[in-house]
């Protein structure tokens, strides 16, 4: 599942809806509004982060609202560290770092 959610994450779109998603639940027709593409490429970007559950959609009305799923996204997020051989008190280090 990790190598399909690392895919899933190679493209700058899907990578902008997950960081938008991190603030809270967004219907579809707002993302609509925020790139230029077409509703079906939008939907095919979607489709991909719900199949590795990196988000889960939820109907309201005539609304489909999206939710980050916090869970896999932390799973993840360790893989990479895994894989970068770092841990998580690196990380929490470097980013203090950046922000001096």
């Amino acid at each position: 599942m990790l190598n399909k959610a690392y895919k899933a994450l190679a493209h700058p779109i899907r990578r902008d809806i997950l960081k938008r998603l991190r603030k809270g639940p967004m219907s579809a027709g707002a993302f609509a509004e925020l790139y230029d593409i077409s509703k079906p490429s939008l939907s095919s970007h979607f489709g991909i982060l719900k199949e590795v559950e990196l988000i889960s959609p939820e109907r309201e009305g005539n609304h489909i609202y999206y939710r980050l799923n916090a869970t896999v996204a932390d799973e993840v997020l360790a893989g990479i560290m895994d894989l970068l051989g770092t841990d998580a008190a690196a990380t929490k280090d470097f980013k203090e770092r950046k922000h001096v």
